[in-house]
């Protein structure tokens, strides 16, 4: 056995504290995520703008979601600190400004801000773990991660609840000490080593300028369409099938002009990420992960607020047992992989967990016990979290180190990318099941409200409960089916999921960290290629000894 299968991470002071200043970001970027939902009525009543809300809800995921990529580039080329500290001071800033906005518009702009900084902190946050902890250990230490943006998905909508009372600008005020204590530890701590290009404009020749504006250009198309169908337009609009259409189009342009060595010699996301079967399949499992999670976050509402008849407060309280679950199940998965060196018997688990879940979720009604849906949440949460950190891990088994920051901000991007699907997909189920029950509907006030997307608005404040009973029955019984059908049809995609995992290969995760972006020490050494090197001289000296 050599030295290298023996080697433990051991981390230091400087480790924890950079890890630390992580966690509290993770924690920030994850509140802002979801602390303008409950906020935005309120928001909207003081600065204008209530026919702009979708926009001012989802500027945010849109610029987060399309700039990934970008960072995952920038940071190979600029080194990992200068473009976490840049991402960090965007956030803030975006912050600042919504939180400061007298019109609609700034605070659009302020929001679409903070996107642009969160996507890069999502990214960059996972890219420095990787480049401070060895592939073996990795999930153990993205477990912790996860679980403060978990927790701060979670406690958004309850702070946003309660600082709107304060003043609504204080939703977006509360990430700045977060992001200025995070600025503090990486501006000292953050000291990571990268080749230097002697000038800036060599570094900009480098980074690829025209693929990356195609491809947040078209990537913004599509989910401009996607989140304005069924909502602000209909499905069959131009508004929206032409900007998802020229997205697509242009998404396979940007794909084809990466494949091209004459006219991008340095890609944005590289071919050769797909060349892997395992990392490919585990690419299509992010996007299917972060599916599923914001599906099951969308319909529990829906099926609290409808058929239990709670307030939007009550039906956030309810899904508790999903939020609570879901992190320590990350944290547990990332430890049992670190243990065993395995992460396709976890894969596997996760996904016939969530079919499973899903499919009991198509068992729920009016009449359904407490017991039984916190009983079907955990089971969902246990899967779902036990994605969480597994996933990249085995993407980065069967790349080079060398692709750490481009492997993981595709990682990232799919993930996101899943989100927005999440949403789209059940809501079109939902409306087009209600849309074909209509005619079980005696009043028909009550049909038009309903019809052409009209169900999910529908449903707030309690309307079905107000409704007379020979009503109210009808309406829940509609509400039943298709909810029902919506969980029936997420089960294809979790099994979708199980049979992809059955194609991937064990891989051995490598105890040694050999990366060009290690942590330096005091005096600019960097310590993790030492250690690997001492490891390499070890090695040889044992193998030239003599029996």
């Amino acid at each position: 056995m050599s030295e290298a299968e023996n080697l433990s991470f051991e981390p230091d002071w400087r480790f924890w504290l950079i890890y630390v200043s992580l966690c509290l970001i993770s924690f920030a970027a994850a509140v802002d995520n979801t602390i303008v939902f409950t906020a935005l009525p309120s928001i909207t009543r003081a600065i204008g703008g209530s026919n702009h809300y979708i926009w001012i809800a989802n500027s945010y995921v849109i610029a987060s979601t399309a700039v990934m990529p970008l960072f995952g580039q920038v940071s190979n080329i600029f080194g990992r600190r200068v473009p976490s500290i840049i991402a960090v001071t965007i956030f803030a800033l975006g912050s600042g400004i919504a939180g400061g906005a007298s019109n609609v518009a700034m605070l659009i702009i302020g929001r679409a801000i903070q996107g642009v900084g969160c996507g890069g902190i999502f990214v960059l946050l996972d890219i420095i773990i990787c480049d401070l902890v060895p592939l073996r250990w990795r999930g153990q230490y993205l477990g912790p991660i996860v679980g403060a943006g978990g927790l701060g998905s979670t406690l958004g909508p309850v702070l946003g609840g309660a600082l709107v009372k304060a003043g609504w600008r204080w939703v977006f005020y509360i990430t700045l000490p977060f992001s200025g204590l995070a600025l503090l530890v990486m501006t000292i701590y953050l000291n990571l080593k990268h080749d230097r290009e002697p000038s800036w404009r060599q570094k900009l020749i480098r980074t690829d300028l025209p693929g990356n504006a195609l491809f947040v250009a078209s990537i913004t198309a599509i989910l401009v369409g996607l989140i304005m169908g069924g909502v602000t337009y209909p499905w069959s609009s131009y508004h929206v099938l032409v900007p998802i259409v020229l997205g697509c189009v242009g998404w396979v342009s940007f794909h084809v002009y990466q494949m091209s060595p004459t006219w991008c010699p340095e890609p944005t996301i590289p071919p050769r990420l797909f060349r892997n079967r395992t990392s490919t399949i585990c690419f299509i499992l992010s996007f299917l992960s972060g599916m599923l999670l914001e599906w099951i976050v969308y319909f529990y509402p829906l099926y609290f607020q409808a058929l239990k008849g709670a307030s939007p407060l009550r039906s956030g309280i309810n899904t508790l047992p999903f939020n609570a679950c879901l992190m320590p199940a990350a944290m547990i998965a990332g430890v049992m992989m670190s243990k065993t060196g395995h992460y396709r018997p976890l894969h596997i688990t996760a996904y016939a967990l969530v079919a499973v879940g899903l499919g009991l979720n198509a068992t729920l009604d009016a009449a359904s016990s407490t017991v039984t849906w916190v009983f079907f949440q955990i089971i969902l949460a246990l899967g779902i979290g036990c994605t969480f950190v597994t996933l990249l891990p085995a993407i980065q088994a069967g790349l080079p180190e060398s692709d750490v920051a481009s492997a993981t901000s595709l990682y990232a991007f799919f993930r996101s990318f899943g989100f927005i699907w999440g949403v789209t997909i059940p809501s079109l189920i939902l409306n087009f099941r209600i849309d074909k029950g209509l005619y079980t509907i005696s009043d028909p006030i009550v049909r038009d409200l309903m019809a052409n997307g009209g169900a999910y608005e529908f449903i707030a404040g309690g309307n079905i409960q107000h409704l007379p009973t020979t009503t109210m029955v009808q309406v829940l019984e509609l509400y039943t089916v298709a909810l029902r059908l919506s969980w029936l049809a997420s089960i294809a995609f979790a099994l979708l999921g199980f049979f992809l995992v059955l194609g991937e290969k064990h891989i051995e995760l490598r105890k040694e960290l050999d990366t060009d972006y290690g942590l330096q020490d005091m005096e600019g050494h960097d310590k993790q290629a030492d250690a690997v090197d001492e490891v390499k001289v070890l090695d040889v000296r044992s193998e030239n000894i003599l029996p």
